[in-house]
């Protein structure tokens, strides 16, 4: 069973959504956009940013729906200035084995104290972050 459907959900907080589940949301997930709506915080990764912008069946509509919504957000980026961003990507690297984007998008939830919005199952091994699968 998916998190996003269990009755207590939480309903406010600090999130940040992985590229599946911005996709997920543009597409009119009901229960992802009453998450989304009352949230606190809500963010993504530059990686999600890229990954979603770079999908080869990208409608314009799409990339308009998309640059609209990520004006609304926090995007995460990297930047050589962040320590404690680049020393969290490094350890979660080396800690799970995880690819580099999804080292980097873990980071950016722990970093910004948000739980993770994604259908990624290996990110789900990454203890120090809450993550909720849609």
């Amino acid at each position: 069973m998916h998190l996003l459907y269990k009755k207590n959900l939480e309903m406010s907080g600090r999130y940040l959504l992985d590229t599946n589940a911005v996709i997920t949301l543009l597409k009119g997930n009901s229960e992802l956009l009453k998450l989304t709506e009352n949230a606190e915080w809500l963010g993504i990764s530059v990686i999600t940013l890229i990954e979603f912008l770079v999908f080869p069946d990208l409608s314009d509509d799409d990339k308009i729906l998309f640059n609209s919504f990520s004006e609304r957000i926090d995007v995460i980026a990297i930047d050589k200035s962040n320590k404690e961003l680049i020393d969290a990507i490094i350890s979660i690297r080396q800690k799970y084995k995880l690819k580099l984007p999804d080292s980097i998008i873990a980071a950016s939830a722990l970093c910004n104290n948000a739980k993770l919005i994604s259908a990624d199952k290996a990110l789900t091994a990454v203890k120090e972050i809450k993550t909720i699968s849609v």
